[in-house]
């Protein structure tokens, strides 16, 4: 092959290809019209001399030749656009562009009303939009171009994830205040739960998948305890909202919990047991580790959360 000869613009072609399987797809993520990816994909066949894709239902499946590409050429891909993305002249004053950011309520509520009030001073032209936590997507969607960043907790990631540690979560109990059962023992907030106490009660937990067990109940499973799980809600903000008009408990980080309990006439109390602190980070793409407004976005999002 030639390369002198050949369009290198089509690789993007091909990889949007590769990641959409059709030609619809495809147009929409590299800016062309349905017809000049179409036109794009006959040049890429003969230029490689292979079908590349066939049709498979409404979808195109990638010949092995084809798949063998995908990795490779998003390596490629990644690396040019970091190394020519950190060229860019930025200035936060002027620059207009959208970030997407995965995060569960928990940065809704620690983060982004800081965010919100250095941007409107600092970069009015950018613009934020923080997508719902759905842990089973999360870096998929990052490696497919949905999202920029990702708030998580700290796990394994693939080799092309970078990340940044954010905030270290330890788990707190919250009650409404005036709860009967706490209020008749003589315990106030700050206190340590009895465990018996702890467990004899009924309980709200977060689980975005619905789960009825979390943390806090493989933390009992080691005591040989369990704890009465009623209920379950996939956001922070909810499960403190039910605490607040009932006499259901929960374990929410210590963060969020101290936060909300003004506002919402919590309690907070010290859990019987040790529950294994959370390490809250900040995921990407290192295709965007170079990246100027990408950068300066990330260490606002540290700075604001008081991160190293």
């Amino acid at each position: 092959m030639n390369l002198s000869g050949f369009d290198l613009n089509l690789l993007k072609v091909l990889d949007a290809l590769l990641q959409t399987g059709s030609t619809t797809g495809a147009a929409k993520e590299v800016g062309l019209s349905q017809p000049a990816v179409s036109a794009a994909l006959k040049r890429l066949r003969h230029a490689l001399e292979d079908p590349l894709f066939v049709r498979q239902g409404r979808l195109l499946a990638p010949t092995e030749f084809a798949q063998n590409l995908r990795i490779p050429l998003r390596e490629v891909l990644n690396r040019t656009e970091g190394i020519l993305s950190g060229s860019d002249q930025f200035s936060p004053e002027t620059t207009e562009t959208v970030f997407r950011l995965l995060g569960s309520d928990f940065y809704a509520e620690l983060l982004m009303p800081q965010l919100a009030f250095l941007l409107t001073k600092e970069a009015p032209g950018i613009k934020v939009q923080l997508v719902d936590s759905r842990l089973d997507q999360d870096i998929e969607a990052l490696e497919s171009r949905g999202l920029d960043m990702a708030l998580v907790p700290a796990t394994m990631f693939p080799k092309w994830v970078e990340t940044r540690d954010l905030l270290l979560s330890q788990f707190l109990v919250i009650a409404r205040r005036g709860h009967p059962d706490l209020s008749q023992r003589g315990i106030t907030p700050g206190d340590v739960l009895p465990l018996d106490l702890y467990c004899g009660l009924n309980h709200v937990l977060f689980s975005a998948a619905g789960k009825l067990q979390g943390q806090g109940d493989l933390a009992l499973a080691a005591l040989g305890r369990r704890r009465n799980v009623v209920m379950t809600l996939p956001g922070f903000t909810g499960v403190c909202n039910v605490v607040s008009q009932s006499d259901l408990l929960a374990l929410v980080p210590e963060q969020f919990a101290r936060r909300v309990a003004p506002k919402l006439g919590l309690g907070i109390y010290q859990p019987p047991f040790f529950v294994e602190p959370v390490q809250g980070v900040l995921a990407w793409h290192t295709r965007l580790s170079t990246a100027p407004a990408h950068r300066w976005l990330r260490d606002r999002i540290a700075v604001l959360l008081k991160a190293p």
